[in-house]
């Protein structure tokens, strides 16, 4: 009886509900095509996130406390995008676009100088256990602290700042071996340049 009283107007809801819209629909797009690098799974991805927190709107108000609900709608992609992996487990996910991933509502540019970079990171975070590269998504991608973090993937605040700290170092190990790797490759392509245009100018005099 006390739940019935306490049920607020369709109106009001649907209102309430808009304004959680707007302020989060980039982030759940955001975590999306990070997530299945595709635009179109991505799209679809969050039009099913919000259809499913429409649903279940007022139930989430009351037993957040007041506490943000970002968590809990990247909790709800964080879920679709599994059963999505799940479902086409034998169809590779499209590259992620480095272009649209620079021109993101949010980006690693604090982690990062310059695209060649930011292609070694990308590609690094790709090769994350799926819990780590939730984890970085949240972090780097939407700017989550860890305890939104926490909330999202339902594991405790001490857990989840393990996971990232794991992550980051990982990450790092990975992009470290990919730039060194990189960088041996162009001097033996600048070398090889150097000898021969070398013997060139040697054939000219």
């Amino acid at each position: 009886m006390a739940e019935q009283l306490s049920q607020k107007p369709k109106a009001q809801l649907d209102a309430e509900f808009s304004d959680l819209y707007r302020a989060h629909l980039r982030d759940v797009y955001s975590y999306a095509y990070y997530r299945v690098g595709d635009h179109h799974d991505a799209e679809d991805l969050t039009e099913q996130t919000f259809l499913q927190a429409y649903r279940h709107f007022e139930r989430a108000q009351r037993e957040s406390n007041g506490r943000p609900l970002r968590p809990w709608l990247i909790r709800i992609a964080h879920n679709l995008a599994a059963n999505l992996y799940r479902d086409r487990a034998r169809k590779p996910a499209s590259p992620i676009d480095e272009t649209t991933v620079l021109a993101a509502p949010h980006t690693t540019e604090q982690l990062v100088e310059g695209r060649d970079e930011l292609s070694r990171v990308l590609d690094g975070v790709r090769l994350l256990p799926d819990d780590r590269r939730e984890a970085l998504i949240m972090r780097f991608a939407l700017g989550m602290d860890n305890r939104e973090i926490a909330r999202a993937l339902g594991r405790s605040d001490g857990a989840t700042k393990v996971l990232i700290h794991r992550a980051i170092k990982q990450l790092e190990e990975l992009v470290g071996e990919h730039g060194g790797s990189e960088r041996s490759s162009r001097n033996g392509r600048s070398a090889a340049v150097s000898r021969s245009d070398s013997k060139a100018g040697g054939a000219d005099e």
